[in-house]
């Protein structure tokens, strides 16, 4: 399954609805020690993510709009039976955005063996929001995993300038309270 981006610049001055996040999550994992919530700030990205355990970070390079490999930058872990995942790349050209994000869809639908070209069907789209992104598209749909058993993916996939992003959460049942938790920490300030 893909997985995605990562976490470490210096940390400055917080906006005060971050502060407000990490203090519900904060209440969120004190009921439940399975979801340890950290912040994560990748390197050369203004991206900041919220991720409820220690991500593994790769970088690859993938083919994301069917031109030359662009570098992938990728943080992901699991915890509570769910996958969580936070991607980027540079593209270095805009013209490239709209193709990368379309293909980023098709192959997070892929990976959960649903016909990709549901891509772009209505059914598939939800409703996300990430601060400061100018292009951001919702993706639901249930599929299976390699072995046949249920799993669902839900995925946010964004564009702020020649960067394009994902940020996604699949498993057999993820709920709306973890998910909501892990899409409300994505910000690009």
């Amino acid at each position: 399954m893909p997985f995605p981006v990562f976490g470490g610049t210096p940390r400055h001055r917080r906006p005060r609805s971050l502060g407000l996040a990490l203090c519900a999550l904060l209440a969120l994992s004190a009921c439940n020690p399975t979801f340890n919530w950290r912040e994560l700030r990748p390197e050369g990205a203004p991206l900041q993510a919220l991720m409820p355990c220690k991500p593994e970070t790769a970088t690859r390079p993938v083919p994301l709009d069917g031109g030359a490999p662009t570098d992938l930058h990728m943080h992901s872990c699991e915890a509570g039976g769910l996958t969580f995942a936070v991607a980027w790349a540079e593209l270095g050209d805009a013209a490239r955005v709209s193709g990368a994000l379309s293909g980023w869809r098709r192959a997070s639908l892929g990976a959960v063996r649903v016909d990709p070209a549901r891509a772009d069907d209505p059914a598939t789209a939800w409703n996300v929001a990430v601060p400061g992104a100018t292009v951001v598209q919702g993706l639901t749909a249930q599929g299976s995993n390699h072995a046949g058993q249920p799993v669902q993916v839900r995925a946010a996939h964004f564009a702020r300038g020649t960067q394009v992003y994902q940020a996604a959460v699949y498993g057999p049942a993820p709920s709306d309270e973890v998910t909501g938790a892990f899409f409300d920490g994505l910000k690009l300030p």
